[in-house]
């Protein structure tokens, strides 16, 4: 039997739900020069959520591209998409797969193991959950918003430059940000 503390959202009702790639975003914002961000989006390109009884028996996995990178800038993009940094040629899925999930102060964790390129770290991501809908073509819809902050370097992500006056190029703190639609399978 369900408590308060691992009881799903109210209208989060059991079963896979297929995560909606087309109404789905994850974005990152890193800071650049020291001095301002660089905010860009990968692509979501599928996942489901298990919802069970309760939040114990609730899964979570999902699937990027880094290839689709956008920041804005073409030139960017190509540098991130090479073995500089993403190199999606040698690694192109990123996965995330939950380990747990669990209620903490009036938010839920999402905790699991985020897979990028080529490297498998533990994170858990702050997720608010916005609710169920019903659309007009009769699917069931929930939505969920979820923030992550990583480390380049635990990813091997670790290219950079000096600057002049001192600091690096790209700072090391990258935040995680995912809007995520989910439909009722």
């Amino acid at each position: 039997m369900s408590t308060a503390t691992t009881a799903v959202p109210t209208g989060l009702t059991a079963g896979t739900w297929a995560i909606d790639a087309s109404h789905t975003e994850a974005a990152f914002t890193v800071r650049h020069a020291g001095i301002s961000k660089v905010r860009g989006t990968i692509a979501v390109t599928g996942g489901t959520v298990v919802v069970g009884e309760d939040l114990t028996a609730t899964s979570v996995s999902v699937t990027l591209d880094p290839s689709t990178v956008t920041t804005g800038d073409a030139t960017r993009d190509g540098h991130l998409k090479s073995g500089d940094f993403f190199d999606v040629e040698k690694f192109g899925q990123w996965t995330f797969v939950s380990t747990q999930i669990r209620e903490a102060g009036g938010h839920h964790v999402i905790a699991g193991d985020l897979t990028i390129h080529g490297v498998t770290r533990p994170v858990e991501l702050e997720t608010e959950f916005n609710g169920t809908a019903v659309d007009p073509f009769g699917n069931t819809r929930a939505g969920f918003e979820a923030t992550v902050t990583i480390s380049r370097k635990d990813f091997d992500l670790t290219w950079n430059a000096a600057l002049e006056a001192g600091g690096v190029l790209i700072s090391d703190k990258v935040v995680i940000t995912l809007d995520v639609s989910i439909i009722k399978g």
